[in-house]
This record gives C-alpha cells, sequence and structure tokens, in this order.
C-alpha cells in the first residue's frame, strides 16, 4: 500500500518534469549550420548576416540564396537577411510574397521563422535599420527589427490563428506575408489578416527606423530551408 501510494504521488511529478525538460530540450538554441555550396547566385542581389554570426567567423557564404523558375530558394546557416538594391519602396505602398515551407523543421529542432524586410537603409553596413513580419510553420509570427541593434516590437513571438501551421514535421506549409505602410500607420498582414499595426511614429525613431522609405527584400532564421515566390510591391 505503502509502495503504491508512493508511485501514485511520484509519478505525475516524473512526468512533468519530463515533458519539461523535453520542452526546455526542443528550444534550446541550435548552432548555426554551414551550407555546402552557400552563397548569392541571383543576379542583383545581396545579403548579410546577423553580428553574433559575423564575430563566429561566418560569412554570407554559409547561407544560400538561388533562383529556380523565377522561385528564391533559401538555405540556412546563420540568420540573414537578403535584398536588392534597386527594390526600393516610398510613401503608401505593401510589400508582399509567398513563402514555402517544403518539410516543416527539415534542418531544426524547433520552428523558425521567415519573412518581409521593408524600410531598409544602410544595409549591408553596420549602420543598417530595417523591420520585418515573419511567420513560423506552428502559428506564430515575429515582428521585429534592427537600428542597428536588435529591437522587439512583439515580444520573442507571438500566436496568432491567421498563420498556417503544418501538419507535422517535415510536412509543408505556405504562409502570404506582406508588410503595408499606409498613412500613419505599418502593418504585418499574415494570409490576408492582419496581425499587427504599429504607430509610424513609433517606428522612425531614434534607435529604430531611419525611415520607411528604403529597400525591402526578405529575412530568414538560422537552419532554415523555404522558398519565396512572387515577391513584389504593390501601391495604392
Amino acid at each position: 500500500m505503502r509502495f503504491a501510494l508512493r508511485y501514485a504521488l511520484i509519478a505525475p511529478l516524473a512526468c512533468a518534469l519530463t515533458t519539461s525538460a523535453l520542452f526546455a530540450q526542443q528550444e534550446t538554441p541550435d548552432t548555426n549550420r554551414k551550407v555546402a555550396g552557400g552563397g548569392i547566385s541571383v543576379k542583383g542581389w545581396q545579403g548579410k548576416i546577423d553580428a553574433d554570426a559575423e564575430k563566429a567567423g561566418q560569412t554570407v557564404n554559409d547561407a544560400k540564396l538561388s533562383e529556380e523558375h523565377k522561385v528564391l530558394q533559401v538555405t540556412t546557416g546563420p540568420a540573414i537577411t537578403y535584398w536588392n538594391p534597386k527594390n526600393v519602396a516610398k510613401g503608401d505602398y505593401t510589400v508582399s510574397a509567398t513563402f514555402t515551407e517544403p518539410k516543416f523543421m527539415n534542418l531544426n529542432t524547433h520552428p523558425h521563422p521567415y519573412g518581409i524586410v521593408i524600410a531598409g537603409n544602410g544595409m549591408g553596413t553596420a549602420d543598417q535599420s530595417y523591420i520585418y513580419c515573419a511567420a513560423y510553420g506552428n502559428g506564430n509570427f515575429i515582428v521585429r527589427g534592427f537600428g542597428p541593434e536588435a529591437f522587439q516590437l512583439n515580444g520573442r513571438r507571438e500566436a496568432n490563428d491567421a498563420v498556417h501551421k503544418a501538419a507535422a514535421v517535415g510536412q509543408p506549409v505556405t504562409q502570404e506575408i506582406a508588410m503595408q505602410v499606409k498613412g500613419d500607420k505599418v502593418s504585418c498582414i499574415i494570409n490576408g489578416t492582419t496581425v499587427k499595426t504599429f504607430e509610424k511614429s513609433d517606428l522612425v525613431t531614434a534607435g529604430k527606423l531611419k525611415s520607411t522609405d528604403g529597400v525591402y527584400g526578405i529575412r530568414f532564421a538560422h537552419n532554415t530551408d523555404a522558398t519565396v515566390s512572387n515577391l513584389k510591391i504593390t501601391k495604392p
């Protein structure tokens, strides 16, 4: 009887600890990969990896940007931002694209985001500034920027029903992601739903954006494998 009672008390606790340990293990930051045959092969495009990866000795050649049938193919490596200097947005505009992760979490142990970059100024320099809206294949999204230090706008991430979820690890998931500047507002739009809106005056300020006018492009977290199609800008 004593053994049975002791087991009844301890077993649920052990189970909870095991579950917590597994969750912590899944969220442990994974080491940046080095992508074989990496670099940028898309004409006119440039890229910059995050500062921590640069300090560790990595370069843009440790990630890969290529193109096939007008679809951008991205595999990382270190977290990276890609852009073409000719792609500039001014005034009111919406920049959008379709992001497809063919095999959810193919290169990582937990979901990593990818999305749209706008308002890029000083790109490729130590003083660059931009903002991005990115989705995870598990229903979360993040809005974040660099000015040039990183700044968060919705914490580390946030869930929203508009963000598509992969059916399982290894299954495909697609997101339609857009960033819109309209009047005095800047919005993150995912799969047709505005998931977050900010006052432009709160973004164009010291330590954040220099302007909402600037280069647009794409952003990928580390150890991620996805495609980008129909990257475009539309004006009101």
